[in-house]
């Protein structure tokens, strides 16, 4: 699309005129609901991203009941062209010990693609579309910024991810005094054959830590397709461990023997430990660009849909003023429904590797830790409240 007219001045020189109220650098879950929320408040939001949808995105994929009720997600229509797999169960565990099943009467989760996800949201936003055009520069020009030199906005929302270049712009130093988790992932629709080979519940996602404590896989079906894969807190022999991962999976029957296709890789950053910059004069950034999966599970998609409903509001509410000052309600909420950056260590920190390795054994084979804490507070947040949308008027 056109980012806009150009009208020349007097002396006859070239100026571009305002492209948008509000430019978000980033078509994922984070800026299709930022941009949702924005365009529903009247607002003329444009999203720019460098991929054109649908794409492909690296991500296990499944969406929880609070994601779907912050969405106002119509599931029987989502699910009519699109895969949208009930998760009735979880088998979790340690790698190589035996697991733990824990089941629920409804559905605790549901498997999604995240190409068709990411689609749906970004044209339901309604939003005008910039897709297939990276952000290459971003200057402040008076009171707006001028990014690639033709579009000019007075609000720069990124929603990139871990390498959001909006990120860069304001300052941040990426990975510099922070925890990375680096994840290797792949996703295929199964064969006939591929069926009949490997004992997949399609109404169960597998869950395994890795023996030292410092990642976990997965192994998840949705629909005809399955997902499998791992994420570690470094990039420290993440192949060994997916190798000896998909391994035992083999062993037990739980995958096929020979995978189609390679590895995808990503990293992202895990709340509290982020360091992300998060404001400024004209400027915010939302989801995996401000470093907001959770801890245990290393989700993102809820973060980033809260963080999208949260910057909505707050852009809403300062009324087209976008200094800085304004902005900056969003890091106190963002703070009070995820809670403070920059904790102290956990305080069983100090306790021995060997100490907490074997306590971890213990604790992962018993069925009440499983559902109450590993499934219910880690993976499913089942005590949090969904965020409801605010409708701007």
């Amino acid at each position: 699309m056109d980012p806009g007219p150009s009208l020349r001045s007097v002396d006859g020189e070239l100026k571009t005129v305002r492209s948008c109220d509000v430019l978000i650098v980033g078509g994922g879950p984070a800026g299709s609901t930022c941009a949702w929320q924005l365009v529903r408040a009247g607002l003329d939001v444009l999203v720019m991203d460098k991929h054109i949808f649908p794409r492909d995105k690296v991500c296990a994929g499944w969406i929880t009941p609070a994601a779907i009720e912050s969405l106002e997600l119509d599931c029987a229509g989502y699910a009519q062209e699109r895969v949208m797999q009930p998760i009735h169960g979880f088998r979790t565990g340690i790698i190589g010990e035996t697991p733990v099943e824990t089941r629920y009467p409804e559905a605790a989760s549901f498997g999604i693609l995240r190409r068709e996800f990411d689609d749906y949201l970004l044209q339901r936003s309604q939003a005008r579309l910039r897709l297939g055009e990276p952000m290459r520069t971003m200057v402040r020009d008076g009171s707006e910024w001028l990014v690639n030199g033709g579009i000019r906005t007075p609000l720069v929302v990124g929603a990139g991810g871990h390498f959001c270049p909006v990120s860069r712009t304001l300052g941040t130093r990426l990975g510099h005094s922070e925890t990375i988790v680096s994840a290797q992932e792949i996703e295929f629709p199964l064969s006939p054959d591929q069926h009949s080979e490997c004992r997949v519940d399609s109404d169960v996602v597998q869950l395994y830590f890795c023996a030292d404590l410092k990642g976990y896989g997965w192994c998840f079906p949705k629909g005809n397709y399955l997902n499998i894969g791992i994420g570690r807190e470094d990039n420290h022999r993440l192949a060994e461990h997916l190798e000896r991962f998909c391994q035992w999976l083999q062993q037990r029957g739980g995958i096929p023997r020979d995978l189609p296709g390679k590895f995808k890789g990503h990293a992202y950053l895990v709340y509290p430990e982020s360091r992300r910059k998060l404001t400024d004069d004209g400027a915010l950034v939302i989801g995996d660009a401000a470093g907001l999966a959770y801890p245990q599970s290393g989700e993102g998609i809820l973060p980033a849909i809260e963080s999208g409903l949260i910057a909505a509001e707050v852009i809403a509410d300062a009324a087209g003023d976008y200094r800085q000052c304004n902005l900056e309600p969003y890091i106190a909420r963002l703070t009070g429904r995820f809670g403070k950056r920059n904790p102290r260590p956990p305080s069983a920190s100090w306790l021995p590797q060997a100490f907490r390795q074997k306590l971890a054994k213990r604790l992962m084979a018993s069925a009440w830790f499983a559902r109450h804490v590993v499934i219910d507070n880690w993976f499913l947040h089942s005590g949090q409240r969904a965020m409801l949308s605010r409708r701007p008027l």
